[in-house]
């Protein structure tokens, strides 16, 4: 059985030579351009993406490659997923909370995860089977059990309140012991590391949620819909520790 290890070393290289680009545009001044969608894209998020297709096409010239700026190429069962700057809009303000995520998929299934946050100096990675880690060192989700002692991150509240089940979001901040913006991939890794019990938001796209998937189950939580569905392109995503991921999903069902 494959263990992974090549291919996410392989990862980690691609993650130093995007945290070059990223920072260097970062402590410059860069144009910000609005996609067809209105969302924004910098000089860092085209740079680090062609890099990432170009090594990852000459080091495993067959696999496909699934990413933000370029959309999919390739039809192999083997998928590159990446997001070269997961935090565009952090990004674009000067806040230093924004990460490169690179997955692999396999026969649809994530096998490698790795977040690179080089301002904060944080960078997660898993393998399947192998656990999570931050920095080199193991990381787990908390143990917290009770909902008024949870810290639940969210990415923001207007996009709830728009929703049908906007009545039991609020609830759930209502009664959780602590509610806080942490937006894109880093409230997914504070629940990975234990910092968080859950993290929500109500529409993540796959290379936003892919390699944040392998990281939170390996270590230990649980990633889903809000309601419990599977993971799914363009809708809610939920992280939690196992303790309250069955409360909190039942909440939305």
């Amino acid at each position: 059985m494959a263990d992974w290890e090549q291919e996410l070393a392989f990862a980690h290289e691609l993650a130093d030579r995007a945290a070059l680009i990223g920072l260097e545009v970062f402590h410059r001044e860069f144009e910000v351009r609005r996609k067809d969608d209105d969302s924004p894209v910098t000089e860092a998020d085209t740079r680090i993406e062609a890099m990432l297709r170009d090594a990852i096409a000459e080091r495993y010239p067959g696999d496909a490659i699934l990413g933000e700026e370029e959309g999919h190429q390739g039809s192999s069962d083997r998928v590159w997923i990446v997001d070269p700057i997961d935090g565009t809009k952090n990004f674009a303000a000067h806040i230093p909370i924004w990460a490169t995520l690179i997955a692999l998929s396999v026969d649809g299934q994530t096998r490698v995860g790795l977040a690179s946050a080089p301002m904060l100096a944080e960078r997660y990675s898993a393998a399947r089977g192998h656990g999570a880690t931050m920095n080199g060192h193991a990381i787990h989700v908390s143990e917290t059990k009770e909902l008024g002692e949870a810290l639940v991150a969210i990415a923001g509240v207007g996009s709830w309140l728009e929703r049908p089940d906007r009545d039991a979001f609020v609830r759930l901040c209502e009664e959780a012991g602590r509610v806080r913006g942490f937006g894109d991939f880093w409230g997914h890794m504070l629940v990975a590391r234990g910092a968080a019990e859950a993290m929500m938001e109500t529409e993540l796209r796959t290379w936003d949620f892919s390699a944040l998937q392998v990281i939170v189950e390996e270590a230990g939580g649980r990633i889903s819909q809000v309601d419990g569905s599977p993971l799914t392109d363009g809708k809610s995503t939920l992280s939690a520790n196992p303790a309250l991921y069955g409360e909190i999903t039942r909440r939305f069902q």
